[in-house]
């Protein structure tokens, strides 16, 4: 009976990763693509920002918002001036 409780949780895990992979690798992809596309648009370092996002998430979209949003409204504040 243990072996078989055993082989109903291997089997689940198995499940589970079946599905949790390609989640985990769309949102990785998608988070990628949408910060190469944003920082191409604005000349600020595309190819790292896509590389980055393709590594982990969302650090690499919380900082691109930090260093590249707020610097931008920062600009704008100062032109206004």
């Amino acid at each position: 009976m243990n072996q078989l409780n055993e082989l109903n949780r291997t089997i689940a895990t198995e499940m589970n990763l079946y599905v949790l992979i390609p989640f985990i690798a769309a949102i990785l992809l998608t988070q990628s693509i949408l910060l190469f596309i944003d920082a191409k648009k604005r000349n600020k370092y595309p190819w790292f920002w896509g590389l980055w996002g393709l590594i982990q998430a969302p650090t690499p979209t919380l900082f691109y918002l930090l260093f590249i949003y707020i610097s931008k409204r920062r600009q704008i504040k100062r032109m206004e001036e």
